[in-house]
């Protein structure tokens, strides 16, 4: 069996996406997810121009070393484009070798660790009072862990802060801007979280996403002034570029650390993990090089008491969360998904397997990763400009978003 053709399909049901369809000669096909938000195009044009013709001809059995083939061949290595590129292939690779063996993806991975996927949901309201709204409805629907996003005095637009139930940042052909002031954030944040643990008692999982926005000190003064409600994490408080500035906030609080939702590689966490820096990696299928790195990533992990929480927002498509899926299933060290319901839209777009029941994702049982896409009517969803925003302080000064 070879690999007889591969095409690359934009579509827009609601927002991008960029997935690659594998074809073979006994008639098999695959895919994966290439989605980039805001760059779409230029994994599309990496694709197209320098990576399918390279698979013409190929045995698709071998992920391991097509893998090694695309990222190690290239020189150019790592990077969102690139590695967003070799986790399409190498996802639609495992969808067929699923195929061929007549097995879901996650029995090739070595089987089920346990029975479902916990899950957590995003809650957000333009009050404090639609924030507990929304903390409430999930509760409704068995979410047994909720990301909590509050609405600052004085910021009129934050990131993760919406009263609709479908976020989408990525909301205009060009960048929209936002003013941003940390000393309002670190003010009132605290005590947005004294509320909803009092309105919802000790048990139920926080997790709340700073989005890179602070430097060490203040994410540890943001760290330590949250431990009393007990977090299960504290996402993104700094960019990761300066990986000692984890190290800074680990000496100030004992809440838990997560990151890992840029990141391409095992070399841009490596370090986090194995001086045990962070409690959480984010990586996931389609921006750290598909379901084989990521496994790398995740063992490496495993190693050095670091949980899973992969990236799970809309912007990466039902092939990347199916994928997702079939992997969380089976690694020891799995915490969390991130878990964000598509557009119906999208959903006719990609059919899938895979299903939610109590605060549990559950992979589809059919061969391969059990999700596909309607070619025909992604075609009547064309690719629209859609940029991610950017944040600037008060005095102008452009800022993490």
């Amino acid at each position: 069996m070879t690999i007889t053709a591969a095409r690359v399909i934009v579509c827009s049901p609601g927002r991008n996406f960029v997935t690659l369809k594998i074809e073979t000669s006994d008639g098999l096909t695959g895919v994966g997810d290439a989605t980039l938000n805001g760059r779409e195009l230029a994994v599309a044009a990496y694709l197209n121009e320098h990576v399918i013709p390279l698979l013409i001809g190929r045995d698709p059995a071998r992920i391991e070393d097509t893998w090694q083939y695309l990222y190690k061949g290239a020189y150019w290595r790592r990077g969102p484009v690139t590695m967003s590129a070799i986790a399409a292939v190498d996802t639609a690779l495992w969808d067929i070798k699923g195929k061929v063996a007549g097995l879901p993806v996650y029995q090739l991975l070595g089987g089920r660790s346990r029975s479902g996927v916990s899950v957590y949901g995003h809650a957000s309201g333009s009050s404090t009072e639609a924030l507990l709204s929304s903390i409430a409805s999930f509760v409704e629907r068995g979410y047994r862990a909720a990301r909590v996003q509050a609405p600052v005095p004085n910021i009129s637009d934050i990131y993760g802060v919406t009263d609709k139930p479908l976020y989408e940042p990525a909301s205009a052909a060009l960048p929209t801007e936002a003013v941003w002031s940390t000393a309002d954030y670190l003010a009132h944040i605290p005590s947005v979280f004294a509320k909803v643990r009092e309105e919802f008692g000790p048990t139920l999982r926080l997790l709340h996403d700073v989005h890179h926005r602070l430097t060490p000190i203040e994410a540890a003064r943001l760290g330590k002034s949250l431990e009393p409600y007990a977090l299960t994490w504290l996402e993104d408080p700094v960019p990761a570029e300066l990986q000692d500035g984890y190290r800074l906030i680990r000496q100030h609080t004992t809440t838990p650390l997560a990151v890992g939702e840029v990141f391409n590689s095992i070399w841009d966490c490596e370090r986090l993990i194995r001086e045990q820096l962070i409690d959480y990696i984010r990586a996931t299928v389609v921006h750290a090089g598909g379901i084989t790195h990521l496994r790398r990533i995740f063992d490496l992990a495993a190693l050095h008491h670091v949980r899973t929480g992969s990236h799970g927002a809309t912007d990466l498509s039902p092939v990347c969360l199916s994928a997702a899926l079939h992997l969380d299933l089976v690694v020891p060290n799995f915490g969390l998904q991130e878990y964000m319901p598509h557009t119906p839209e999208t959903d006719a777009v990609f059919p899938h397997g895979y299903r939610y029941a109590d605060g549990y994702l559950h992979p589809a049982e059919e061969p391969g990763l059990g999700v596909d896409i309607d070619e025909s009517l992604a075609a009547r969803y064309p690719y629209r400009p859609a940029s991610l925003p950017v944040n600037r302080l008060e005095d102008g000064t452009l800022h993490d978003w």
